[in-house]
């Protein structure tokens, strides 16, 4: 008995450690993957050239196995002595960001690379999870009016019914007065379409200057979807400002043909506008080349350059102050929090309402992430606050909101 136990021991070791292994890779390919995305899928493909070549395969095609890892973290001083590091630049006409990343971290990158399979395209028309939301508004409105008339009805029955019944029994009533003439029926008919009229003349009236989707049509039609969902490239690698200063800041065209110096033609998925109609990609990237004055025959600026005069979407009023760093650094929001799911658009339109009662009670309901000095977790930007995060503690109470330390107050938004 103790022979077969110990046989049972070992393969149950043996399933552990292949099930740890598994794990362990797993989570490596994952890390590898994050790694990418956040320092690499701006330039980089794993499968085909973008504004620089492709990695899948790259350390086989380098000079030795160690140059990946030098290249990374000195790409100025490579760039005045090394050969393939020449040639590279020449070849794609860009310079490559210099990183400060460790070797591991690079290893990760390239072997999720190495790694990458291109993901099976999605059956059409499977699945509904883009479909749009029902509005049973209408549907809603015109039960209401049948129900309506059906109590009316009843009504003047039920009125029929009795003057019958009083009739049969002696009773001489005087001949009703019909509903149109009624007082009741017309005084209630006068305060419902008061009401009526009240709530869409208020409703009309809180709208005033809301532009909830606004979709201008831009002088080149720009695709989000493209370029933050299928290319997955960082909206702070466009919008910079976001994450340091007041304004996100439109970015210039030169930040554009950082990419399209080597991305002449559109390859992607179809662009289909919301009216339907296709839109063509290679000739917007044209139009970029005549805002930008490059020549992509010559691969040169050939004529001067203007800015694209893009239609600005979303727009408070001049007495509200609105700090984008303070939100995405400091308050650790995500884009999607105001300008809603951004990647997924063809077209950028204005989410939300972005009125004032929607800032508030983001505001109520959003969670202070105080500083933890044993952990040395949290955002250093709220130790001053230090008396509600020891009454956390003290378990007096179990969250901050932004309106608790001030985020409600007039002044904050309107100086």
């Amino acid at each position: 008995m103790s022979r077969y136990r110990k046989i049972v021991q070992k393969v149950f070791a043996s399933i552990l450690f292949i099930v740890f292994v598994s794990l362990g890779n797993t989570s490596f390919a994952a890390d590898g993957e994050a790694l990418f995305k956040a320092n690499c899928a701006n330039c980089h493909k794993p499968l085909e050239d973008y504004t620089g070549p492709k990695l899948q395969g790259a350390r086989a095609r380098q000079p030795n196995l160690e140059w990946a890892y030098k290249w990374v973290n000195n790409v100025n001083a490579m760039l005045e002595t090394d050969p393939y590091a020449k040639a590279l630049l020449a070849k794609y006409g860009s310079r490559m960001s210099q990183f400060n990343l460790p070797k591991e971290d690079i290893k990760a990158i390239l072997d999720y690379a190495d790694a990458y399979t291109a993901p099976a395209a999605l059956a059409s028309g499977g699945g509904a999870a883009g479909a749009p939301a029902e509005d049973n508004s209408l549907l809603f409105g015109i039960l209401t009016l049948v129900l309506a008339v059906i109590a009316l009805i009843l009504l003047q029955v039920n009125s029929s019914l009795r003057k019958l019944s009083e009739e049969k029994d002696g009773v001489i009533r005087s001949e009703p007065v019909p509903f149109y003439r009624n007082k009741s029926y017309i005084m209630m008919g006068v305060l419902v379409l008061f009401c009526l009229g009240g709530y869409i003349t208020i409703n009309a009236a809180i709208g005033l200057g809301r532009m909830k989707n606004y979709q201008p049509e831009q002088p080149i039609y720009y695709s989000h979807k493209v370029h933050a969902g299928t290319n997955q490239i960082s909206c702070l690698y466009c919008h910079g400002g976001a994450q340091d200063s007041k304004h996100a800041n439109i970015p210039s065209v030169n930040v554009c043909m950082n990419c399209h110096m080597a991305i002449k033609e559109y390859k992607g998925d179809p662009i289909v506008m919301e009216d339907g109609k296709s839109v063509n990609g290679t000739a917007e990237i044209q139009k970029l080349y005549k805002y930008a004055g490059w020549n992509p025959d010559i691969k040169k600026y050939d004529k001067p350059g203007q800015p694209i005069e893009w239609i600005r979407i979303h727009n408070l009023p001049d007495h509200v102050y609105f700090n984008h760093s303070q939100h995405v650094k400091v308050g650790k929001q995500v884009c999607q929090t105001c300008h809603g799911p951004i990647q997924e658009m063809p077209q950028v339109y204005q989410y939300a309402e972005l009125s004032m009662g929607w800032c508030i009670n983001c505001h109520r309901e959003s969670k202070v992430n105080f500083y933890n000095k044993e952990s040395g977790e949290g955002n250093k930007f709220y130790s001053i606050y230090e008396k509600f995060h020891q009454d956390i503690k003290d378990k007096k109470l179990d969250s901050v909101t932004v309106e608790k330390i001030g985020g409600t107050e007039c002044q904050k938004c309107h100086y």
